[in-house]
Parts: C-alpha cells; sequence; structure tokens
C-alpha cells in the first residue's frame, strides 16, 4: 500500500480538462472498483438545499382527501440530514469570504472513492453533461501512476462553467487502465 503522504498529495492535484472525449473500449476487471459516491449541489439558497429536490416532501391522496403514503421523512431524520448539509455547505464555502469567492464554488460537486487491489497506471475521468448543453459530453480527468489500494478522486463544476452551462444532469465515472475502461460508476440518467 502506498505510504498516506502519497495518497493525499494525489488529492490536491486539479483535473485536467478534456478537449475532445473519445469513446474506449470496455474491459471491466474485478481488480478495480468503485466504492462509494458522494454527490453535492451548492446553491445561493442558503441552507435549504431542499429546493433542488422538489418531490422530497410530495404527499399523494385519494380522490375523498385520504391520505395514502406519504414521502415526508420524520423529525429526527430531517434534522440529521439538515445537519450533515450545513456542514457540507460550509465545509465547501470555508474561506470564500466575498460574494465573488462564493460565487465561484457554486455549482456540483463529485467526491468517488475506488480501489486498485494490483499495481496499475490509472486515469480516473469524470464525463458529465450539464443541461443548458444538452447531449454534448465533457470530461475531466485525473492520472495516478503505479496506483495500489483505496483512493479518493474530486471532481467539480463550479463558477462561471457551473452558471453558464447549468448544472450536471448525468455523469459517469471511469477507471481506465492502458486505454480501456476497467471500472465504471454512472447516473440513473447516463444513457
Amino acid at each position: 500500500m502506498l505510504p498516506l503522504v502519497s495518497v493525499f498529495a494525489r488529492a490536491a492535484e486539479q483535473p485536467r480538462v478534456l478537449d475532445r472525449v473519445v469513446p474506449l473500449p470496455m474491459a471491466l476487471n474485478e481488480d478495480f472498483q468503485f466504492r462509494k459516491t458522494k454527490l453535492f449541489l451548492l446553491t445561493e439558497s442558503g441552507s435549504g438545499q431542499e429546493k433542488t429536490n422538489p418531490d422530497q416532501n410530495v404527499q399523494s391522496t385519494s380522490g375523498k382527501g385520504r391520505k395514502l403514503s406519504s414521502t415526508a421523512p420524520s423529525s429526527k431524520s430531517t434534522t440529521v440530514q439538515d445537519a450533515s448539509i450545513r456542514f457540507e455547505r460550509q465545509y465547501r464555502l470555508f474561506g470564500a469570504v466575498t460574494k465573488l469567492d462564493q460565487r465561484e464554488r457554486m455549482g456540483n460537486y463529485f467526491d468517488f472513492f475506488w480501489r486498485a487491489r494490483r499495481i496499475a497506471d490509472l486515469t480516473v475521468r469524470l464525463e458529465y453533461r450539464q443541461e443548458k448543453l444538452h447531449a454534448h459530453t465533457q470530461a475531466q480527468e485525473i492520472f495516478y501512476p503505479r496506483a495500489r489500494g483505496s483512493y479518493k478522486t474530486e471532481f467539480k463544476v463550479v463558477g462561471d462553467d457551473y452558471f453558464d452551462d447549468g448544472r450536471v444532469i448525468a455523469w459517469r465515472c471511469l477507471l481506465i487502465e492502458n486505454g480501456r475502461i476497467v471500472a465504471e460508476v454512472h447516473s440513473y440518467l447516463w444513457e
């Protein structure tokens, strides 16, 4: 396993934005896997991230006014969710003093936790589509030489990219070895 110093040093590296996204052959391998995905949308609407999911508190009723089901969370789980969302917002905005600093941090954040069971030169690529660009696919990637063990890779679509082109509506993240996709995780809307 790599020393912790090298893992943390890799986390600070900025992704390279690709000019053109080229399709790659699929060769899935059990030696590589995505373990967890954390997504966060940071908007200007204060601590109320509930506006990003309008279906969260929808209730269904029958024709006679009887309540059939409720998807509203209990007050206990709502409090815990609000606290974690508040923390994530404060974490992402830490150090942003002016409104301009805060605007530059608004947008989509993607954290991918993945593992390599053997040593390999890997590239982690995020391919995504934004709402105002429709079917146009963009990509960012980070290269990990001689990767083995557990890693966390962070991508973000923030600032002018977010405000000009809209929020990310579909995405997929790939682990690439020698020009072949060896692991993949994607959103529900990715085709």
